[in-house]
């Protein structure tokens, strides 16, 4: 059975933890630091990552864990699978009933050695011109530097291959309306097992994830509502998680060539493995079960605005600013296209319209004009 492989870049900067980020569009992104190193950049090196090609089936399985892993063991790979299935069910369950018109379109696939996922698309609804709910379950193997990197003191283990495990959901959504803001949520788990000749040699697991928002008008009440919801679930486990979350949201979804950010922000974490693993899989499914709340209250309000051309360009203007920043410095995005993962899963995210103007600026002043601003200069909501 043939193989897709990835490039593993190794970067050096003064991050505390090797940086790993999952994209279940249908590809795994890698991107480690040494945290010991100085804070400069040196030339990068390369090795490859296996992940097995997948098949689509007709029908979605019950489980995509392999036997090995058991169906429903009570293990945090099986918990964390039954989250991302159930919160596909559900927000695609709110998503339709609130479009009126649409239907998710399915599909699923698999892999030999294990793993697999599902896409559901629902396009040109009465309500969304494109909504993304994916999941994904990937076992892969990484090269040896890779273990290394992510083991606190890893320089008596032996070298040899290290197989991974991740697993996620990744969503979204595209309404028509330019009154109604563009959700993006993912929300992601990542296991490395110690490799063979390295018998009980630890795991290295972490958690990360994040909802956003992307308006094309700002209504501060929409924005404080997103944020609320969103400031509540983190207060649940840490007041610290939402500020810190915050900041984290708004410095990675930042457009450099433009000098922006793709939108109003939201919360956004990685690596996360300095707490209680109980404790991060409650708060991942915290932060998951959050979303509906946070976003469909915003829809009810706005997918029935009257809008005209003018404003419906503004909106495809802002849509060009959301495929910039996916295709030139999303992680995942920008791994499955080089990679040869699943072109159509990972390409959901993209919006069905988009538009470039050449040299565009809104009137200073301007509804439009002030997006910018806060796209620049990102304000405490709440």
């Amino acid at each position: 059975m043939p193989t897709a492989t990835a490039t593993l870049s190794v970067s050096f900067a003064p991050s505390k933890k090797p940086h790993l980020s999952f994209c279940p569009f249908g590809a795994t992104s890698i991107t480690l630091t040494n945290f010991t190193s100085p804070p400069i950049r040196r030339p990068m090196t390369t090795s490859a990552v296996s992940i097995e090609k997948e098949t689509v089936i007709s029908e979605r399985p019950h489980t995509f864990l392999r036997q090995t892993d058991g169906e429903d063991n009570g293990s945090i790979r099986s918990r964390f699978q039954s989250m991302i299935l159930e919160m596909q069910e559900s927000v695609c369950g709110a998503l339709e009933a609130l479009d009126g018109a649409g239907k998710f379109k399915e599909d699923a696939w698999t892999r030999p050695g294990g793993g697999g996922g599902i896409s559901r698309v629902l396009q040109d609804g009465a309500v969304f011109e494109k909504a993304g709910v994916n999941i994904s379950v990937v076992y892969g193997v990484m090269p040896p530097e890779a273990y290394r990197a992510a083991k606190a003191s890893a320089a008596d283990q032996k070298p040899g291959p290290v197989p991974f495990f991740a697993a996620g959901i990744s969503s979204v959504l595209h309404p028509k309306n330019p009154f109604a803001p563009t959700l993006h949520f993912n929300y992601r788990y990542f296991e490395t097992d110690a490799p063979k000749d390295t018998p009980g040699a630890p795991r290295q697991w972490w958690f990360g994830g994040g909802t956003d928002l992307t308006p094309a008008y700002i209504f501060e009440e929409d924005v404080k509502h997103f944020h609320s919801v969103q400031k509540r679930a983190c207060d649940k486990f840490d007041p610290s998680f939402y500020p810190r979350f915050k900041k984290w949201c708004d410095d990675y979804f930042f457009i450099k060539h433009r000098g922006k950010r793709r939108g109003l922000g939201g919360i956004f974490f990685d690596d996360l493995n300095d707490y209680d693993q109980e404790m991060l899989l409650s708060f991942a499914t915290e932060c998951a079960d959050s979303v509906v709340p946070a976003y469909i209250p915003i829809l009810e309000k706005r997918k029935d605005t009257p809008f005209n051309e003018s404003q419906k360009a503004w909106q495809q203007l802002r849509s060009g600013r959301y495929v910039e920043f996916n295709l030139v410095y999303d992680r995942g995005t920008t791994f499955g296209l080089k990679t040869g993962g699943r072109i159509e899963s990972i390409l959901v995210s993209l919006p069905l319209t988009a538009r470039w103007e050449y040299d565009h600026k809104p009137e200073e002043g301007s509804e439009e004009w002030k997006l910018l601003d806060a796209c620049m200069n990102p304000k405490d909501w709440i």
